[in-house]
């Protein structure tokens, strides 16, 4: 069984929206991380629950709905699992990102709020906090550089058995 030509488009289009809501939230967490500075302690705790509200709400329905399209794209279209080389390189791109964001980074994002809560400002000067916060802000580069490569995959779809004309 194959899509239509409509549910193609249907299809891309929910995989389009879901990478951008992950590619969107990952930029939007480093950017807060790197350009907010809370200025109390009620603030401090806000901003680490504006980031675990977008990696709960945006990036992680973003990743499942990634692969769960890609999945829905590989049985019902002709571009299976396997076709090219690029699919399999989006494919691990996918798994390893979703494993690593759900326990590693979702794990360090979801820690900061607790200690923000009851350390305050003063959660900026405790190792355990300081360390989460680094680690997701690098492992957030590191994840949004992988779904950034996978976007350039997705539209210059290098090493295809045929070249287009």
């Amino acid at each position: 069984m194959r899509f239509n030509l409509t549910g193609k488009r249907w299809l891309k289009m929910g995989h389009i929206f879901m990478a951008g809501l992950w590619i969107a939230g990952a930029v939007a967490l480093l950017m807060m991380q790197t350009m907010l500075t809370a200025g109390s302690d009620g603030e401090h705790y806000g901003i680490d629950r504006a980031l675990k509200f977008i990696d709960d709400f945006i990036i992680i329905p973003g990743a499942m709905g990634c692969l769960l399209t890609g999945i829905l794209y590989a049985v019902f279209t002709p571009w299976g699992f396997f076709r090219h080389r690029w699919i399999v390189i989006k494919w691990i791109i996918t798994i390893i990102g979703i494993i690593f964001g759900t326990f590693w980074l979702g794990a360090w994002m979801n820690a900061q709020p607790p200690l923000s809560l009851e350390l305050g400002l003063a959660a900026l000067d405790n190792q355990e906090y300081v360390s989460y916060r680094q680690m997701n802000l690098y492992g957030g580069m590191i994840q949004l550089g992988t779904l950034l490569f996978a976007l350039y995959l997705s539209v210059f779809k290098p090493f295809a058995k045929k070249q287009r004309i």
